[in-house]
């Protein structure tokens, strides 16, 4: 039987990250096997790819062809293979990052995301979509509390707020797929929802 693919997704600042581990942990124990990966990232080559995305000026179309190619690279090696054998797989971010941080966030054609989406990854997308959605005001303070920025985490204000608006789009398109949870809520009560959530797939 194929695992199941999970995605966490949100702007930066939104605390996704701050329940990988735990999520991925909770999985484990139910007798699962996991694997718990990122993008862009994964593999060797898609993780040299994220060096570059995340700390080199490039224009909007590079970027987007690069995003693509790291995920072609991950999907081959790692997260096909690991469906196949039945691990469920949870990743922190895939192509609805791209839709909502190279779309909504540099205004780029949806179209053009999409036509790619479907040439590297055309029978498959999450089964399961966690959206962590946080106000892009308060995700900026969280950031600057954080971590140097990277070339992503940089960027305006105005920027988020596209790119937030971009995933609840996405969220209200696919219903089905995406959980939506208020990321301003104690991090008890959002891994309440998570377990609650997980505790329904099979």
């Amino acid at each position: 039987m194929r695992g199941r693919f999970i995605s966490f997704e949100g702007i930066d600042g939104a605390g996704k990250s701050t329940h990988l581990d735990w999520y991925a942990e909770q999985l484990r124990r139910t007798g699962r096997e996991v694997l718990l990966t990122r993008e862009p990232g994964g593999t060797e080559l898609a993780e040299a790819l994220r060096e570059l995305l995340l700390g080199q000026a490039m224009d909007a179309l590079t970027e987007l062809l690069l995003m693509f190619a790291a995920r072609r690279d991950h999907l081959e090696r790692r997260i096909r293979p690991a469906l196949a054998s039945g691990t469920w797989v949870v990743c922190d971010r895939f192509t609805d990052s791209t839709l909502a941080y190279q779309g909504a966030g540099r205004q780029g054609p949806e179209e053009r995301i999409r036509a790619l989406a479907g040439w590297v990854h055309p029978d498959l997308w999450p089964d399961r979509t966690y959206l962590f959605d946080l106000p892009a005001d308060e995700a900026l303070r969280r950031r600057a509390k954080a971590r140097a920025a990277d070339r992503f985490e940089a960027e305006d204000l105005a920027f988020f707020e596209r790119v937030r608006a971009g995933y609840r789009a996405q969220a209200r398109a696919e219903p089905d797929r995406f959980l939506v949870i208020d990321a301003s809520q104690e991090i008890d009560r959002i891994r309440s929802i998570l377990a609650a959530d997980c505790a329904r797939m099979r």
